[in-house]
This record gives structure tokens, C-alpha cells and sequence, in this order.
């Protein structure tokens, strides 16, 4: 790059790239010892895929005792198999509680009280019911001021009107709004507050799950000092006797050099909205093409264009390459059509899933990615993944059904639509989805004469924890299985779908990059999904992409300020980190 055309120099201490969970955790980290930080963000919005998310963070002994630290490492060494890093399983476990005490004291971020999901594997040595997967609680969006603008919006399809209701509580309230004057009330209430918000600021205020550890974040940053530049893309790092020292980025008004003492920190997103970099790493997207994903277009693979210019080493997880989910698509006005993840769905009593053979091949209730990895193994090679997912009328007026919302919001513009297929008998729904007749109708009746009894003994919906806690505890004895049986029936097409990336740019424990011979190249740094996930391919448990993100957004905070402790700057606060 000509020195001609760079129109700004600026200079800092420590330069985070990406604006994301992981990002802005390395940049709270960095500040809160002392050292001056910019982050800077290729989108005009801060958050990056952490704002659309649900929020849900895995923190592994965050507020527990040394003893269920070693039941946390001892969980994830059975979870992840013989290629897990164990130095990085470790250090995840026992600076879990570290990051938790720095989000009390530099950020709003809290989690909920007594809102936990339970561990994915009952069988696994280490498992747990509750208490490592946890939600972020709501955050009042007025505490960002006139930053609250640069906040990134949750993701539209997953709300009502820009409204996302908290998980918990909040959630409950909303699906019983028509069946409890309590919940009646509340949601009246919320609804009301929410179109005030809209009409002054045209967006939410009340920020809640992602959104809300996003916002949080962001205010922590903030507060600190840390210099947050919107609508500024990295085009290259500038490295120099294996070091880098800073980048060079694009922005509306020309090239900036940004000189950074302590180096440099990736954190872009990892590449799920690249159709070359899907073509690359997903073995079920041969083209890049046969995948959608729910994260922003901005994360496309920037933080590992830039570290392989420079040699730094690509991952590849022996089993999956990104945290798979079953998606739907829904058209927009315009005639495109936007993704949308199922999660609150497929657990509820009165759905299966099928291919177009009209049989089941997975326990609809398991995780999103677990559901995923079903459906990819029964799809022949060479064929686009895809099901079914069907329901009745009753199932669909009260849980809803993907984007389609229940009641008291009408149905017949996701049918007009095409989004939703409907139809008065299952043989005619069958004929209007390409499904085979015959089987459609023997697995309906086979599933409806077990769930009559509370069970599902082909697949076994209903039957772990993970299950029954997204089910309806109304429904006995089974919250995860009811017949199938009041016309009209309805049916959505799901499709394969990522919440984020696996495969990524090698790290050691300390979020140190590594280059091809598997050494640190120096002031270099990756962190959240431009990191290789530690889980290698794996998902143990829901927020497993999100608590690493932050924990090793801290570690790589930590890293930058111990690289060179003669500049160190003291803060006012007193509080230098200790090394990781």
C-alpha cells in the first residue's frame, strides 16, 4: 500500500476487528488494564451476529467451586473426543469465572436468575442439568444514548414488530397471552411500551437476549474509552519480521493506517454469509449455494482472508465445520427471501418431521444442530438436505409454526405465501408437499397412536432433559408429544442453515494465532467464530459458541496486555490484569 494513499494515521495500543461478543470482550479486557483501543467494524451497526442471537451463553463454573471446574473439563474432554485441546478445555473452565467478574464490573451484562438449559448429553461423565447455559438479562437501551442508533437491531424475522421477547419468563407470557388474564395483561403492557419506543426512537429499547448482551457490551466499551469506528473495513494487516502492528482499513472518506502497539485482535464473524468459503468448508454445500444462514452479510470471512495472507494456520474440525440449524425461508415484499431458524417449534407437543419418503428419521424435540446432523445423514449424496415440518391446526394457533405466528395473529398471509402449505386432509397436504402418500399417512397414524399414550417410542421425543425443557409443561404426561389430528394441517419446508462457523484460524490457549509450523506469530490474536472452535465439530450444550467467544475474547484482552509490559499504561482504577 502507497503511503500516498492513506488519508488518516491513526495509533492505538491494542486494534480489535469485529464488533461482535468476542471483539468487544478482548477490547473491555484491554481497556480495564490500561490500554488505549479502537475497534473497528465493517458494518454501520455494532454487534455483529451476537445482536441477532438468542443470547445463550455456555459459562462453564462461572460462580461454582474448584470442584465443578474439574466436572466441566471432565464434560468437555468426553463431549469432544480424542482431537479436543486440552490446554484450551482447561483454560475455558477455570477462566470462565474471571470473565463473568469482569462483565459485573465493567459492563450491565447479568444473567438471569434461575434460567438455565440443561447440558445436551445425559450419558456424558460431567453433564449437568442446569446452571452452565445461561441468558442474558434485559438492558434498558436508553443507558447507550445516542450510540443506541449504532446498536445492530435484532434479527426482524424473529420479531414482532422489532419486540423480541426475553427468554424465560417474558417468553411464557407471550405464549399464554391469550389463555391467562395475568400474561394477558403483561403482554399489553410490553406491547404498549414497545410502540412508544418505536414512534420516539423507531427501534426496541428494551434489549433482550443477544441484543441485550450486544448493548451491553457495547456500553462497557464505551464507558472505558474504547473508540468504536462503524463503516470501517480491514483490507490488511501490516506485518513485518513476523509481527503485526496494525492494519489498514477502508472508510467512506478514504484508507486509515491504523498503528497498534500491542497488535491486533480477529474478530469478523467467521465466514457463514461467504459462498466460497461454504463451498470450502461445508461438505453439504457443494457449491456454496446449498446453505443459508442466519448471521449478518458482514460476516464473510475477513478475519481469515487476512490472517492467510500472512500465513496463519486454517482449521478444519474432523466433524462439522459450523453450528448447523434447521432454517425456513420467507418472502419478503421485494421477492426475496430471508431464513429463519426453528428453535422454539420443534420441541412442542403435536409436530414431526419428514422427507418427501413421508417417513420421520429424528427426534424433532433434540437441539436444533443434533437435528441437523439427523437429517444430514439420511439425505442420499448429491441431494439438497431438506424435511417437513408438520402440524395441526391446534398446534399451529398455539405455538405457532416457524415464521407463521399462533393466535390471535392471522394465518392466511404465510399461506397465500407459499411459506406455509395447508390443506383439510394429511393426503392431500402430502400431494401439495411432494411427499409419498402411502408412508405420510402410515406415520402420522403410527406417531398419533403413541402420542395418545404420552409417548413416541420410534424416536423418542420427550424422553431428556434438553427435550422436555423446551416442551410445554402443560402437556401430560409428555410436554413433547401430542397427536396430530385437527384439520386444517399445515406444513413448512426447512432447509440446512448455520447460527455461525466451526472451522477457523488455529489458536493456542492463550488466543494467539498460529502460523503453518504451529507457532505464535506475534501481535497477532483470534477470538469468537474467526477462531477454530475448541469444540472441534462438536455442540454439548446450547451456547457453545457464544461462551467461548467471550471467554477467549478475554484471554486474548489478557494476552495483549501482557505483551509488552514496559508500556503499560496505568488506568485510574488500579486493577492491571493478571497474565492467563
Amino acid at each position: 500500500m502507497e503511503a500516498n494513499s492513506i488519508s488518516t494515521e491513526l495509533t492505538c495500543d491494542l486494534l480489535v476487528i469485529g464488533s461482535g461478543a468476542a471483539g468487544l470482550t478482548a477490547a473491555i479486557t484491554a481497556a480495564s488494564g490500561g490500554l488505549d483501543v479502537i475497534v473497528i467494524e465493517k458494518s454501520e451497526y455494532v454487534g455483529g451476529a451476537t445482536a441477532w442471537s438468542g443470547g445463550w451463553v455456555w459459562l462453564p463454573a462461572a460462580h461454582s467451586d474448584g470442584e465443578d471446574v474439574n466436572k466441566t473439563i471432565e464434560y468437555l474432554t468426553n463431549s469432544l473426543g480424542g482431537n479436543a485441546d486440552k490446554l484450551k478445555i482447561d483454560t475455558y473452565a477455570r477462566q470462565a469465572s474471571s470473565l463473568e467478574k469482569l462483565l459485573l464490573k465493567q459492563t450491565p451484562v447479568r444473567f438471569q436468575k434461575d434460567i438455565t438449559i440443561p447440558d445436551y448429553h445425559i450419558n456424558i461423565a460431567g453433564y449437568v442439568a442446569g446452571g452452565r447455559s445461561r441468558v442474558v438479562a434485559p438492558i434498558d437501551g436508553r443507558s447507550l444514548g445516542r450510540d443506541i442508533d449504532r446498536l445492530r437491531k435484532p434479527m426482524p424475522v424473529l420479531t414482532l414488530a422489532g419486540l423480541m421477547p426475553s427468554a424465560g419468563p417474558e417468553m411464557k407470557h407471550f405464549f399464554n397471552a391469550t389463555r391467562s388474564f395475568r400474561s394477558g395483561i403483561y403482554v399489553m403492557r410490553r406491547l404498549f411500551i414497545h410502540a412508544i419506543n418505536l414512534h420516539k426512537a423507531r427501534r426496541n429499547l428494551t434489549l433482550t437476549n443477544g441484543n441485550a448482551l450486544a448493548g451491553g457490551l457495547f456500553k462497557g466499551a464505551l464507558d472505558l474509552g474504547v473508540k468504536v469506528l462503524t463503516n470501517a473495513s480491514a483490507r490488511s494487516l501490516t506485518f513485518e519480521d513476523n509481527l503485526v502492528s496494525g492494519a489498514v482499513a477502508e472508510t467512506a472518506t478514504g484508507l486509515i493506517q491504523i498503528k497498534a502497539n500491542r497488535g491486533v485482535v480477529l474478530a469478523c464473524g467467521g465466514f457463514p454469509s461467504s459462498v466460497s468459503m461454504r463451498e470450502r468448508f461445508y461438505k453439504h454445500a457443494p457449491t456454496g449455494r446449498e446453505h443459508w444462514t442466519v448471521v449478518p452479510p458482514e460476516c464473510d470471512g475477513d478475519g481469515l482472508r487476512l490472517g492467510e495472507k500472512i500465513s496463519a494456520r486454517i482449521s478444519t474440525p474432523d466433524a462439522d465445520a459450523g453450528a448447523w440449524v434447521p432454517v425456513s425461508m420467507v418472502p419478503q415484499p421485494d421477492g426475496t427471501e430471508t431464513p429463519f431458524p426453528h428453535f422454539a417449534d420443534r420441541p412442542k407437543p403435536g409436530l414431526i418431521a419428514v422427507q418427501s419418503d413421508g417417513k420421520r428419521f429424528a427426534n424433532e424435540a433434540s437441539p436444533y444442530f443434533h437435528f441437523m446432523k439427523s437429517l444430514f445423514d439420511v439425505t442420499p449424496k448429491g441431494e439438497v438436505p431438506s424435511a417437513w415440518l408438520i402440524c395441526d391446526h391446534r398446534f399451529q394457533r398455539r405455538y405457532g409454526l416457524g415464521f407463521s405466528k399462533p393466535f390471535p395473529f392471522a394465518i392466511g398471509r404465510n399461506v397465500s405465501s407459499g411459506y406455509l402449505t395447508a390443506a383439510t386432509t394429511l393426503r392431500t397436504l402430502a400431494q401439495r408437499c411432494n411427499i409419498d402418500e402411502a408412508a405420510f399417512i402410515e406415520t402420522v397414524a403410527s406417531y398419533n397412536a403413541n402420542a395418545a399414550k404420552g409417548k413416541d417410542r420410534e424416536f423418542g421425543r420427550g424422553s431428556e432433559p434438553i427435550n422436555r425443557a423446551q416442551g410445554d409443561p402443560s402437556v401430560s404426561p409428555n410436554p413433547c408429544v401430542r397427536p396430530i389430528l385437527k384439520p386444517p394441517f399445515y406444513a413448512v419446508k426447512v432447509l440446512p442453515g448455520c447460527l455461525g462457523s466451526f472451522a477457523g484460524i488455529k489458536t493456542d490457549e492463550k488466543a494467539r494465532v498460529l502460523d503453518e509450523a504451529d507457532q505464535p506469530i506475534r501481535g497477532l490474536y483470534a477470538c469468537g467464530s474467526d477462531m477454530a472452535s475448541m469444540m472441534v465439530g462438536h455442540y454439548p450444550a446450547g451456547g457453545i459458541s457464544l461462551g467461548p467467544a467471550l471467554v477467549f475474547g478475554h484471554i486474548a484482552g489478557h494476552s495483549a496486555l501482557s505483551s509488552n509490559q514496559k508500556s503499560m499504561k496505568p488506568n485510574n482504577r488500579g486493577d492491571i490484569h493478571a497474565n492467563v
